[in-house]
């Protein structure tokens, strides 16, 4: 009996691995290599906005010859951030059962917070070559917190756990940024949606605040995606070097 049943799962997981097309299932362990770039999956932040991601998404394609895709997040972005990390592992699971060698993840503003839950939740080091924020509340915004305090019930789900200090925020908090996944996060000191802008800075991850590598960058938070200096960033974290903080302002030196 327990051959027979053996030899039904056995079976069973050899038809899923023919459908999938002979490819392995989405990693569940080790890193993907570093110089094999795929599929670049970008996240959209509080609101759902996609048209700058969509500008980045085409800088990609064209500068690194990597898939890039720009995500639709449910209730444009401002319902629970963890059903959000809910389609951001679908999309994972689709770029790898579509052939991609790995899955880089670009968060913008509260899509960076998703990429950390995604990372902290769904074991997201195993799947992720690279990871890279721009101006991500990753510590909270006090306009969250101001916004939800000035009008009660008008703070949607995500504006409650972007609040410095919310339940969301401070089991995040806890949780340290695995080893060996290489991380890019950027920001703006000129940010006056994510406040203060230096919550966007993460123990472990290569921390770039934009004006002290480009002291004339006067590049405000909706600016991030598609600022010259920001983009020449990404497309440098999205290469196989090292990632490492730059020494100078890439387009303008």
């Amino acid at each position: 009996m327990l051959a027979a049943v053996a030899l039904v799962v056995l079976v069973g997981a050899v038809a899923a691995f023919v459908a999938a097309g002979g490819r392995s299932a989405t990693p569940r362990s080790g890193t993907p290599a570093q110089d094999k770039p795929g599929t670049v999956l970008l996240v959209p932040g509080y609101g759902g906005g996609q048209a700058a991601l969509d500008q980045l998404a085409d800088r990609i394609r064209r500068g690194t010859g990597q898939a890039a895709e720009v995500l639709t997040l449910p209730g444009d972005g401002t319902g629970d951030l963890l059903a959000q990390v809910g389609v951001l592992t679908a999309a994972v699971e689709r770029a790898y059962e579509g052939g991609a060698p790995s899955v880089d993840v670009i968060g913008y503003s509260a899509g960076g917070v998703v990429a950390r839950l995604w990372v902290a939740r769904e074991g997201g080091e195993h799947q992720a070559r690279r990871v890279v924020t721009l101006g991500a509340p990753l510590h909270g915004t006090r306009l969250a917190a101001a916004g939800g305090a000035a009008v009660p019930g008008a703070c949607p789900t995500a504006c409650q756990q972007l609040a410095p200090g919310s339940a969301l925020l401070r089991q995040l908090e806890q949780q340290a940024l695995p080893t060996g996944l290489p991380w890019l996060s950027v920001w703006t000191e000129l940010d006056e949606v994510v406040t203060p802008p230096d919550s966007a800075r993460l123990d472990g991850a290569v921390n770039v605040p934009l004006q002290q590598v480009c002291p004339g960058d006067r590049a405000a938070h909706g600016d991030l995606p598609t600022d010259p200096e920001v983009v020449a960033l990404v497309l440098r974290a999205l290469s196989t070097a090292p990632m490492t903080a730059p020494a100078q302002c890439p387009v303008s030196s």
